[in-house]
């Protein structure tokens, strides 16, 4: 007779990695996630109703983001929950995940009220980490490319200009506009102002 048991390994806790005692992070010990307790001030406006949802944004539990390899090829996250359980959740190979989608596990999140045995089910906003720019050499980009579905190639015209992306930051343009940095090229622009008056 043989039996097959599937059990946590104890090394890793089911996250499948880890992480040498020297490099590991004083406050979290390794697990990539630390526990703190923060006031969170509730504001009531005149009129809601009983029962109403007030969300705070960004903070619930959090976990690390997936890398773009999990996202498109699977993956398997262990996951605590309310009651010191670990529960892992699996992404089966080519059922993708994008940024900003939200799914949920069954009966796994806050317990329902007068219900002590009954759960509501555990909510999840996945988050991707996108790799930094020139992480693939040149051949391995053809080889992805190859591998991924194709991209749409735009019929250029003569009518067209060809132009190119630059990264944006708001406060750098906020400053420009301030200083009238924005308008400086502009040939057509006429700056207000005193103008001097000769007879």
């Amino acid at each position: 007779m043989v039996q097959q048991i599937q059990s946590v390994c104890m090394e890793c806790q089911g996250h499948g990695e880890r992480i040498s005692p020297k490099d590991r992070c004083k406050s979290s010990n390794g697990r990539k996630i630390v526990r703190e307790k923060k006031i969170l001030e509730v504001h009531i406006d005149k009129g809601m109703k009983d029962g109403q949802k007030i969300t705070f944004h960004g903070e619930g539990d959090q976990e690390p983001g997936l890398e773009l390899i999990e996202t498109l090829c699977g993956f398997q996250k262990p996951i605590s929950t309310l009651d010191n359980r670990t529960t892992v959740i699996t992404s089966l190979p080519g059922q993708i995940v994008n940024r900003g989608d939200i799914k949920c596990v069954l009966n796994e999140g806050m317990p329902i009220y007068h219900r002590p045995y009954e759960t509501g089910h555990l909510i999840i906003e996945f988050k991707v980490n996108f790799p930094e720019n020139g992480f693939l050499s040149p051949d391995k980009l053809s080889l992805l490319e190859k591998l991924l579905p194709e991209r749409k190639e735009v019929e250029e015209t003569d009518e067209m200009d060809q132009v190119e992306l630059e990264d944006f930051d708001p406060n750098q343009e906020r400053w420009r506009h301030y200083n009238g940095e924005a308008y400086e090229d502009d040939e057509h622009h006429l700056r207000g102002g005193v103008q001097c008056q000769t007879s």
